[in-house]
């Protein structure tokens, strides 16, 4: 099918693309590399009054480091983060060349951005996913200015957020290094959207997990980070029991959804195997003599 008809424009900056966000009205939208947006408008799924095309807009592409915190652009594409040869972010927070690795295959992570992946808030999706373990900032432009969503508000259901009408999702920013977080995901196959994905990050000081993040995409409507779960692993001495124990606790603390793709039981079984999986590789990265380990598993997943 040929998508709808719809008024075009193709603004040089952020403000502009604002304005017209705003003089199109709600129903307008923001195509960035439109891995997600031009398939659902081929389907005639959406039908908005008009498109603003980003992709002109240089100033939303790129990372930068401010402090502590990674500033990532709008429009920086997947490829452009899995490529990334900046030492501060293979060292700081590797975990975002990873999760690029990941994302669809090599033609989606050319063209598609993670400000559209952001935008877009599928439930499954890794950088939605990352966002919220790592409490990342989500920079937006509007109407009444600049302001910044924190990544647990920002998400608010399947395919929304909190962007206002006429806003524009500008950047995100990760506050800290998280040299130790990992992510685990399953599909059906290589490429596809993750059934299920979980993340984790572990901090050990003298044997003794004291810093926990666990947080899983997929089962709800929206990602969310696993308390309970975090909260049984502080103090403790990691080994596989206790592990499992919090693995245990974030899918029994889910109401996961059924779909044409799997049932309640199979995604709660899912987030149980992957919180474990990713808790694990987050453990071999506290820990050099488990390092070789988890290096070997990046390796084997990423081959062809």
């Amino acid at each position: 099918m040929k998508p709808p008809p719809f008024a075009y424009c193709r603004p040089e900056t952020a403000e502009e693309a604002v304005h017209r966000l705003t003089e199109y009205g709600p129903d307008a939208r923001v195509l960035a590399g439109g891995q997600s947006l031009l398939p659902l408008l081929n389907r005639r799924l959406l039908r908005p009054t008009a498109l603003v095309d980003v992709g002109r807009i240089a100033a939303l592409r790129g990372t930068g480091r401010h402090g502590g915190a990674l500033h990532i652009g709008a429009l920086t594409t997947h490829a452009d983060l899995e490529r990334a040869t900046d030492p501060h972010l293979r060292t700081a927070l590797p975990v975002v060349p990873e999760t690029a690795r990941l994302i669809g295959h090599l033609p989606v992570r050319l063209r598609g951005t993670i400000g559209g992946s952001l935008a877009h808030a599928d439930p499954a999706a890794e950088w939605c996913l990352l966002a919220v373990l790592l409490d990342a900032d989500v920079q937006a432009l509007g109407p009444a200015g600049e302001r910044t969503v924190p990544a647990a508000e920002f998400f608010t259901g399947a395919h929304r957020t909190a962007l206002a009408p006429g806003e524009l999702l500008t950047g995100v920013r990760i506050p800290r290094p998280a040299p130790t977080a990992a992510v685990a995901e399953y599909g059906f196959q290589p490429g596809s959207l993750p059934l299920v994905a979980a993340a984790a990050e572990l901090v050990l000081d003298d044997g003794r997990i004291t810093a926990a993040r666990i947080a899983v995409g997929g089962a709800e409507d929206r990602p969310v980070r696993s308390a309970a779960a975090e909260q049984a692993l502080l103090g403790g001495a990691p080994d596989a029991r206790l592990l499992g124990h919090a693995a245990g606790l974030a899918a029994k603390a889910l109401a996961p959804g059924a779909d044409h793709r799997a049932g309640a039981g199979y995604r709660r079984d899912l987030v149980r195997t992957l919180v474990h999986r990713a808790l694990a590789d987050s453990l071999a990265r506290c820990t050099p003599r488990l390092r070789p380990r988890f290096e070997a598993r990046l390796q084997e997943a990423s081959a062809p």
